[in-house]
Order: structure tokens, then sequence, then C-alpha cells
């Protein structure tokens, strides 16, 4: 077996794309989508027909509305090419917004529905900030199942966990920039900062019974990929799937709960002081966390000015 056939024997494999060829090839579980990889997508001319036909049939609605009917669009179009779940995106500059954070939750959800999709078959992606894990809380208590992103810490971990939010995904590979710019060393393996947040995490939630899924993501390497066999689930870009797929190097499962359960961890008490003087202690999930929200922020300004461009 290849890498990536090894890997589906203990984990699901998730693709991180919006690229539907890439879909059909590796033949994922479950998939996830951003805003940048929208972005990305309907500037190729094989998708451009979903964003014409966005706005076409929606041209009446303000930007935001047209937009959510195009991330449904392509949800759309993924679930016919998968057996598991889409991860749809809210708009990030919704972060800090609670209430409008589980509006455009409920809207998303709501056009999904309407389109026949069962809510068991989408998760609802937000940024892992305070605001938005209390976001996460309201959903789920309504059976909106939520992916909680931008995650770079422990203490977010925990608060999503309290929330009892269906999916975390914790983001390898920005980690690992992080100390490698921060340090100027190289890391590898075991010893990658990324890969040991990961593990810490896994190993957090399986200790002491918590029960929500944890989903590596934002992959630099293989290597990265290898060292968290036995996570939940891994969502992989599609050149890294490639990758995996074109080596035979033995995959050994390196996550297990039965080895969480003699981690040498303390389990930790919650509140908004506590989660934000943690999270302000850990530099690089603070500036991670600010980044990415800026990023996904001027990738939907950007989208916004596409679709106004058409209409």
């Amino acid at each position: 077996m290849n890498q990536l056939e090894q890997l589906k024997q203990f984990t699901t494999i998730v693709a991180d794309t919006g690229d539907f060829q890439s879909m059909k090839m590796f033949a994922p579980q479950d998939a996830t989508t951003n805003p940048s990889l929208i972005l990305k997508a309907v500037q190729k001319d094989e998708y451009k027909p979903l964003l014409a036909a966005a706005v076409k049939e929606h041209g009446s609605l303000d930007t935001g509305a047209i937009i959510d009917r195009l991330l449904v669009k392509f949800g759309l179009e993924i679930l016919k090419l998968i057996p598991g779940r889409v991860s749809t995106e809210t708009d990030a500059r919704l972060s800090f917004d609670t209430a409008g954070t589980v509006a455009k939750g409920r809207e998303l959800i709501r056009l999904y529905e309407e389109a026949g999709i069962k809510r068991e078959r989408v998760l609802i992606k937000i940024a892992s900030t305070w605001e938005g894990i209390r976001a996460a809380e309201i959903l789920e208590k309504e059976d909106i199942h939520c992916n909680l992103t931008l995650l770079f810490s422990l203490p977010q971990a925990i608060a999503c966990a309290e929330a009892r939010v269906q999916l975390i995904s914790p983001f390898v590979g920005r980690i690992y920039d992080w100390y490698k710019k921060s340090s100027g060393q190289e890391y590898t393996g075991a010893d990658d900062p990324g890969v040991q947040s990961v593990k810490k995490v896994y190993n957090y939630y399986r200790k002491f019974g918590y029960a929500t899924e944890v989903m590596g993501a934002s992959f630099r390497n293989t290597s990265q990929i290898v060292e968290l066999a036995g996570c939940d689930l891994l969502t992989i870009s599609p050149d890294l799937l490639q990758k995996l797929a074109e080596s035979d190097a033995p995959v050994a499962r390196k996550l297990s709960k039965e080895e969480s359960q003699s981690a040498d961890l303390q389990k930790i008490s919650l509140d908004e002081k506590s989660f934000r003087l943690m999270l302000n202690d850990d530099a690089m999930a603070t500036e991670k966390l600010s980044e990415g929200i800026r990023l996904f922020c001027a990738d939907s300004v950007k989208l916004d000015k596409i679709v106004e461009g058409l209409r």
C-alpha cells in the first residue's frame, strides 16, 4: 500500500481544497474549504460557472447573501463527490461577533437544507476566538455542528471541548512556520512544534474523555502528516495527497486513545478571563490567530469585489 492507503487505516482523510478534480482522484471521506481556497477556485475557468450562476440567480440580494449561496453551491458540488461532511466557513469578519456568527451559521444550514442536504453532512467553520467558541456552543445545541479553525493552542482546544463542539482544526504548518522563523531552526518528525501541539491536544481530549474530534490541518510536508497517523482526521492539500500516494514508505500509528491515558497532563479549568490570559501568554498562538483572521478577512474582501464586479 502507498502512504495514503496506509494512513486511511488509522485516520479519516479529508481533502483541504475547493478543487473537485482532486476529490475525485484521492477519494477522501470529508472535505474542507476556507475563504482563501474559494477565492482561488472561483478564479479558475472550470469554476467560474458556479460564480456566474450564484450572481445571476441571486443578483437582487446583497453581496454577503450572494456569497453565502456561492459557498453553498461549492459545498453541494463537493458533497456529490464525498461520502462524508463538508466544512463551510463563516465570514472571518464575524470572528469577534457571537450573535453574527450564530446568525450566519443558521443561514448557511438553512440554505443547505433547502437544497436537500441534512445538517449532519455540514460543518460550520468558525475561528477559535472566545466569541467564535461561544457561537459554536449555541449552534451545537441546535444540532448545527461546527469545525473550530485557526486553532493554535491548548486553551483554545479546551474551550472548544468544554463547549462540546463537533470538531477542531489545529494548524500544524502555521505553528511550524512561527517556530522556524522565530528560532531559525528546521524541525522534522516528532520534533516539529506543530506536530507536538496536535499530539498534546489529542492526548488531552482522550485522557479526559472529551468527544470533540481532532483534525490536524495546514501541513507543510508529509513528515508532519505521517507523525500524526492515528489522529481522528487529517485535512490535506492535493499536492501533499499526491506525494503520499506516490510513496510506499511505511506508516505506523503514532496516536491512540490507549497511549493518551499515560500522557503527563493535568486537567485545566477555563473561564473567559483565564482563556484570554493563557492565549495572551502564548505569543505564537496570539500572533497566528490574529494573522489568520486578517488573511481570511482580506480574501473575503477580494471575493466581495469579484462578486460586485459581476453584478
